[in-house]
C-alpha cells in the first residue's frame, strides 16, 4: 500500500496533462491530485496532507486582470509560507515570482521552440536544476518573463531572459517545460488560439530532439521528487 501523500497537480486547461512530469510522478508511485481552478476546483488551505505541488503552465499571465488567477497567486503563499515542496512551471514560475513580489512582464523576445539554456553556478549545484547538463536545447513556449524575486537564487538562463530560480530551500520556477511530450507539442502546435510562428519548422525539428530532451525532463522531474520527498520526510 502506497502511504506517501500524494502531490498536488494544479492545471490551467479543461483538457491539458501533467506530460512527461505527470508520467514520472505514477512511475515512482505517487497519487496525483488533480485540480483546475478554472473550472471550479478549490485549492486546499493547507498542503499537510500533501508532499508537494507542481503548478503548470497556460495560456493565462501572471498579470491578467483575473479573479481566478489573482486567487492562485494568492494562495502560492501556502507552500511558501509552509516551505513545502513547489515546483512552477512557466506560468507557475511566473505567478510564484509575482507571489514573493518580483515583476511579471512582457518578455522582449517570445521564446516558441527549442531554445539553449545555460545553468548559472549556484544552478550547477542546485539538487534539482543541477540534473540538467550545463547547457541543453529546452523546449519554450511563453510570451513573458520575470524578475528574479528578492532572495532567490537565479539557477539558469537563455540569452533572452531567466529559465530557472529557487526560492528559500523549497521552491523551484523554471519558465521552460520539462514535462511536454510529444503528443502534447503536436497538440499545442495544432492550437489556432497561440500558433507557433513557424509550426512547420517546429514540427520538422522535434522528433531529432524531443526524446534527449524528454531524458531530461524526467531527470529534473526525478530531482526534485527526491528533493521533496527529503524536505517533507519528518524531523527525527
Amino acid at each position: 500500500m502506497n502511504d506517501r501523500p500524494p502531490i498536488l497537480i494544479v492545471l490551467h486547461g479543461e483538457l491539458s496533462t501533467p506530460g512527461r512530469i505527470g508520467l514520472q510522478l505514477k512511475e515512482r508511485g505517487f497519487v496525483l491530485d488533480v485540480r483546475r481552478p478554472r473550472f471550479g476546483d478549490t485549492l486546499p488551505g493547507t498542503l499537510d496532507d500533501h508532499t508537494g505541488v507542481v503548478i503548470f503552465g497556460g495560456p493565462q499571465s501572471a498579470n491578467d486582470d483575473d479573479e481566478v488567477v489573482k486567487r492562485e497567486i494568492d494562495w502560492i503563499g501556502v507552500p511558501l509560507d509552509e516551505q513545502k515542496p513547489y515546483l512552477g512551471v512557466c506560468l507557475g514560475a511566473q505567478m510564484l515570482a509575482r507571489a514573493a513580489g518580483a515583476t511579471v512582464k512582457q518578455a522582449a523576445t517570445s521564446e516558441v521552440g527549442w531554445f539553449e539554456i545555460e545553468l548559472t553556478p549556484p544552478g550547477r549545484s542546485d539538487s534539482v536544476l543541477g540534473a540538467l547538463p550545463l547547457r541543453s536545447e529546452a523546449f519554450q513556449w511563453h510570451h513573458y518573463t520575470f524578475d528574479v524575486p528578492a532572495g532567490a537564487d537565479e539557477l539558469a538562463r537563455s540569452e533572452a531572459c531567466t529559465q530557472a530560480f529557487r526560492l528559500g530551500d523549497a521552491c523551484w520556477g523554471v519558465q521552460f517545460h520539462p514535462e511536454v511530450t510529444a503528443k502534447q507539442l503536436d497538440e499545442w502546435t495544432a492550437d489556432a488560439e497561440d500558433p507557433p510562428p513557424d509550426p512547420e519548422r517546429l514540427r520538422a525539428e522535434t522528433p531529432a530532439k524531443i526524446d534527449a530532451w524528454n531524458d531530461l525532463g524526467r531527470a529534473l522531474c526525478s530531482a526534485f521528487l527526491v528533493t521533496a520527498e527529503r524536505l517533507a520526510a519528518p524531523v527525527a
